[in-house]
């Protein structure tokens, strides 16, 4: 069966790491266990397995990217869940003022290609997506600050001012060592996470938020109560011990095969050299461009770090080629036009996760084009 280039993201690049790991991410749930709906009646998420939360705050701490002392921890179904809780939580109730327009929704372009299809999906009348926010005006809004970026990589902040009704939701799906060097500690007012970007496992279908204010994680809670009764206990036991695996590999006395266990160093040697070939694939076309490398100081490492983002916003130079994304698949590379993303369909998306051998060939064929 020949490789398959899909655009759509999939980290299988990291199946080879967990093959790797043996029992330290296995796990076996008996017959009797996982059967109630509740995990934690006392917590505002009543649906978070302990073992989950934990986790979770403990790999932050490790790796010092996100803020979570003092934070409520929400579980969904991946973190396209939570963004839509996000946004049932921030909104005005239905019903809070006569004649009230939805909440406007807003990113700057690119932005990842999913908010504005996720936000208009169900034509709620508490929220409405209003495109870029680097043209938005007004004074009620939901800014999504999605940094590093998808598609482009780029580390983003908010653009609008928090006067007002605005308030910003920061989605840190790549906010990790294998991707980007890791320069604060994030402590944001709503931060969205997933173990699809972090670990790998996108089947899992895990991701959790992080929020301040006790109020707001009730009402996504609430949202995904009202969604899907809850999340998955069972792929919050998998994800809980994948992430044990993880930190594991970094705190525990080292033995054996240990260093070679460590996840963030495996998949920052994998985006290194990924990188590198591209960069030298697109040379070597001699009609292609991407963004310049950029390097910071990692809190992580504490070492420079070159950001090696998990997509590659690729250009096509050619005068006479106006749609790229169509102009490569004539070429047999599958990418994602940039307008998807609300910028110029000259511009590309290209998943840098796929299994080594899809990778490669999209790499050769990518430098064979004139």
């Amino acid at each position: 069966m020949p490789a398959r280039l899909f655009p759509s993201g999939d980290p299988t690049m990291f199946e080879e790491f967990w093959r790797g790991t043996g029992a330290a991410a296995e796990i076996v749930i008996p017959g009797w266990q996982t059967m109630s709906y509740f995990s934690d009646v006392g917590n505002v998420c009543w649906f978070l397995e302990p073992g989950l939360d934990q986790e979770v705050r403990r790999v932050h701490r490790l790796v010092g990217n996100a803020a979570v002392d003092g934070y409520h921890v929400v579980v969904g179904t991946g973190s396209t869940q939570l963004f839509m809780a996000a946004l049932y939580a921030l909104s005005p109730p239905a019903g809070a003022g006569a004649g009230a327009a939805p909440m406007s929704v807003v990113s700057t372009a690119p932005y990842y290609s999913s908010y504005p299809a996720v936000t208009d999906f169900l034509r709620s009348g508490l929220f409405r997506w209003a495109g870029d926010a680097s043209s938005f005006r007004g004074d009620t809004y939901i800014e999504l600050v999605c940094s590093p970026n998808n598609p482009d990589g780029a580390i983003r902040e908010a653009v609008l001012s928090s006067a007002g009704s605005g308030v910003a939701v920061h989605d840190l799906a790549y906010y990790w060592p294998q991707y980007t060097a890791i320069t604060k500690r994030a402590d944001h007012d709503v931060m969205l996470f997933t173990v699809s970007k972090s670990t790998g496992h996108a089947g899992t279908r895990i991701g959790w938020a992080l929020v301040k204010d006790r109020d707001v994680a009730r009402k996504m809670a609430k949202f995904i109560e009202l969604n899907t009764i809850g999340v998955s206990k069972d792929s919050q036991l998998r994800a809980a011990k994948v992430l044990r695996a993880v930190s594991d590999a970094y705190e525990l006395p080292e033995a054996g095969d240990a260093r070679r266990r460590r996840l963030f160093d495996y998949g920052r040697r994998k985006m290194v050299e990924r990188w590198r070939m591209l960069r030298g694939a697109a040379a070597a076309s001699g009609i292609f461009s991407l963004s310049e490398e950029t390097s910071a100081l990692c809190n992580f490492t504490k070492e420079m770090a070159v950001t090696n983002p998990a997509f590659a916003w690729l250009r096509c130079d050619r005068e006479d080629v106006e749609d790229c994304a169509g102009f490569l698949r004539a070429h047999r590379i599958l990418t994602r036009s940039g307008d998807q993303f609300g910028a110029d369909p000259r511009y590309v998306r290209v998943s840098m996760l796929d299994r080594d051998d899809a990778y490669d060939i999209f790499v050769k064929r990518l430098s064979s084009l004139r």
